[in-house]
């Protein structure tokens, strides 16, 4: 059907018209965890370049899903309006959905670490790290790709920092890893004690650090949604 006949009329297909647009739901996924400007919502999004990006938020301002507050050169703030936030539980419950019937070596097929980074950088929870300021360094290997580093540096009353170069710190835990084992264990696929006995992630540094990994690190949100029967029998066969 041409693309000028598509029944506008029906609620579906405008809803449709307004969530389509490539990267659109994922925009709003990084404003509800939190990312309110441009250089933040871009790092929730790596693969989309700048100036698409400024063009789809510009489009969802125009939509009513989101509205720009200005705070002066650099500092403009993106907001998710009400409209938007009622979407919020379907656009999950799509994601959900996905968790449970998509096979996981589909899910797992196209890594990013990056973006998986940046994620678990929004799920450190500080409370329960042993120190106020804690730096742990993530040393990710996935052949035949170069083996990448990053930085998790956690300090009281801040967000906590991703870095991507060395910020000469003095680091408090190494995580040496699979890029797929992490991943899958974050997700929710494995766990990280799997994935630690397996050898595919090691820990060291601060012994307490360590022992409580899976309390200061906390998985996705989709880690404890139920597998469907598809993925429960593909789990029980590896």
């Amino acid at each position: 059907m041409p693309e000028s006949n598509y029944p506008k009329f029906c609620p579906v297909a405008m809803a449709a018209s307004l969530l389509e647009p490539r990267w659109t739901m994922l925009l709003l996924c990084e404003m509800w965890s939190g990312s309110t400007r441009f250089n933040e919502i871009q790092r929730g999004v790596p693969g989309m370049s700048p100036g698409l990006l400024s063009k789809r938020l510009k489009e969802m301002e125009a939509n009513g899903l989101v509205v720009r507050r200005s705070g002066g050169p650099g500092h403009g703030e993106y907001l998710t309006t009400p409209p938007a936030d009622e979407l919020e539980p379907l656009i999950r419950g799509l994601g959900e959905w996905a968790h449970r019937n998509i096979d996981c070596d589909v899910s797992l097929q196209t890594l990013d670490a990056r973006l998986l980074m940046w994620k678990i950088r929004g799920k450190i929870d500080r409370l329960q790290l042993p120190r106020p300021k804690c730096v742990i360094q993530f040393i990710l290997n996935d052949p035949p790709n170069e083996t990448a580093n990053y930085w998790l540096v956690a300090k009281p009353g801040e967000e906590t920092d991703l870095c991507y170069t060395d910020p000469k710190f003095d680091v408090d835990l190494f995580v040496v890893c699979d890029l797929r084992a992490l991943t899958s264990a974050w997700m929710g696929h494995s766990t990280f004690e799997e994935e630690i006995e397996s050898g595919h992630i090691s820990l060291t540094g601060h012994e307490l650090m360590e022992r409580t990994l899976t309390k200061w690190l906390m998985r996705s949100s989709f880690a404890d949604v139920a597998k469907g029967p598809r993925n429960e029998h593909r789990q029980a066969a590896i």
